[in-house]
């Protein structure tokens, strides 16, 4: 989910709620304590330099029970952050933390953000030596030819 839809479901909602891939609930006393913009700037196995933006939000829980965090207040706060930080309509990502920081996707099911799960993924299959996955078609010659080496 990126910045902008973001900022749209907030202009709409009365109450923030998170869940978790698990279905829980990120408690509802929760803090948003940064607001950040990440840059990666790294070279992947190909050798193939990269430079990767995210908008960062970080979730998290005090015993402060009685403070919440309402839409019009991460707002201002996110419209405060795109002034400063310069913030570009990237995509979003969330640490909460669990066992450990864990990095979560952002979308939205019409009543709660919803973190989603991230995968890492080799970025340069095709140099790196990874064997694409073969493909084999019943009854189909070509693709078992002699010298196709699919099969």
């Amino acid at each position: 989910m990126k910045l902008s839809q973001t900022k749209s479901v907030l202009k709409e909602l009365r109450t923030i709620g998170f869940q978790l891939p698990n279905g829980e609930l990120v408690p509802n006393h929760f803090h948003v304590t940064e607001v950040g913009k990440i840059t990666k700037h790294f070279i992947d196995c190909g050798g193939t330099e990269r430079n990767e933006e995210v908008i960062n939000f970080q979730l998290w829980n005090a015993n402060d029970y009685d403070h919440r965090l309402h839409p019009e207040k991460l707002l201002n706060i996110i419209e405060l952050s795109e002034k400063v930080l310069q913030l570009k309509d990237a995509e979003i990502e969330v640490e909460y933390q669990g066992d450990t920081i864990q990095k979560f996707g952002l979308d939205f099911d019409g009543n709660n953000f919803l973190l989603t799960t991230k995968q890492t993924d080799c970025l340069a299959k095709d140099k790196c030596g990874i064997p694409m996955e073969k493909v084999s078609t019943i009854n189909n010659e070509s693709c078992c030819s002699p010298g196709e080496n699919c099969c």
